[in-house]
């Protein structure tokens, strides 16, 4: 069946190639004569490579080569692929992307397993966890891999796969939350600056900035990352299949993949090519084809993002971020 549906393929793409030659030729080399010069043969040869181009789509959509697919989650997680609220960071993953690959993986009929590339220090909570419950509920072996970074919500993400795989020198681990706020109290009252309050609710503006942080909006907040703390040693006691007592004495710390792997905070170390040749055993295959799943988004939009994405260290991504309050909450 395979080597009827590749014949087919093959057929499609050389039609369409001697089609558009031959328009190409028409258009420009015979009808008008005045055109048959060096410009026209040019044009021909585009008009050539644009009907390769094109036929080549059609006989994929038609008669799919892959078998797995491929999302990838690179920088900071975020709702919008924003930096993050860190001054000069590179533009991170779009959260909402990342689903909405997973699901359109999910639905297509081709797709027997689903790979999720992490190389990220983590991100905002819930986003985080808008990926990780995307990933639990694809109906197939879901496989996460990371030769870089896989801290924090990035390991939140992992804790939804089926397995996790890493490099021997790769960075994994960071099972925590942090929260952070600028005082400049002190700096307001030098340059002549003060804080008049205006708010409904006694807890509204703790985190402000330009006031002193009270005893009781301290302990408020460093409530709120307790809770989100205590989901996240859930979520992976729970993905994981970990003790939530050895989760927490990680103490968020991060470990190198052959230290993870010892501890069980991975599951495989190899290279990609393992893993992919891993993946074809339990599918029953000789190999797997793997077609990298990408957010529908305009041609000029994906232009320059390769630039942007780099390999972060030491977990130092952000997360959960209350504007609002000059609050910021990462994990």
């Amino acid at each position: 069946m395979a080597s009827s549906d590749g014949n087919v393929r093959l057929l499609i793409v050389a039609t369409g190639a001697v089609v558009f030659a031959a328009l190409g030729v028409a258009l420009f080399v015979v009808y008008p004569e005045t055109l048959a010069d060096l410009a026209g043969v040019l044009v021909a040869i585009a008009a050539i490579a644009v009907g390769i181009r094109l036929a080549g789509n059609v006989a994929d959509s038609l008669f799919p080569t892959y078998d797995v697919a491929e999302v990838a989650v690179e920088g900071p997680i975020t709702r919008d692929g924003g930096g993050g609220g860190i001054p000069s960071s590179p533009r991170g993953t779009p959260a909402d992307d990342i689903v909405e690959q997973i699901d359109r993986a999910d639905e297509d009929d081709n797709v027997d397993a689903l790979l999720v590339k992490l190389n990220t220090p983590g991100g905002e909570v819930v986003p985080s966890d808008d990926i990780r419950l995307a990933a639990e509920r694809f109906d197939g072996p879901t496989v996460a891999y990371t030769n870089d970074v896989c801290a924090s919500g990035g390991y939140w993400i992992a804790s939804g796969c089926d397995e996790l795989w890493a490099r021997d020198g790769s960075i994994v681990g960071s099972i925590g939350v942090i929260g952070s706020r600028v005082n400049a109290n002190d700096l307001a009252e030098k340059v002549g600056l003060s804080y008049e309050r205006f708010a409904a609710g006694e807890f509204k503006d703790a985190g402000t900035p330009l006031k002193e942080l009270e005893d009781d909006e301290r302990e408020y907040l460093q409530g709120l990352i307790d809770d989100y703390y205590e989901t996240f040693v859930e979520r992976v006691s729970d993905g994981r299949d970990l003790d939530s007592e050895f989760v927490r004495d990680t103490e968020a710390r991060i470990y190198l993949g052959e230290e993870a792997y010892e501890m069980d905070l991975v599951d495989h170390l190899g290279t990609r090519r393992e893993l992919e040749t891993e993946l074809a055993d339990r599918l029953g295959r000789d190999d797997v084809a793997v077609e990298e799943f990408e957010p529908d988004r305009p041609l000029m939009a994906r232009v320059g993002t390769g630039a942007q994405q780099v390999a972060y260290a030491f977990g130092s991504g952000i997360a959960g971020i209350a504007e609002e309050r000059e609050f910021r909450l990462r994990t």
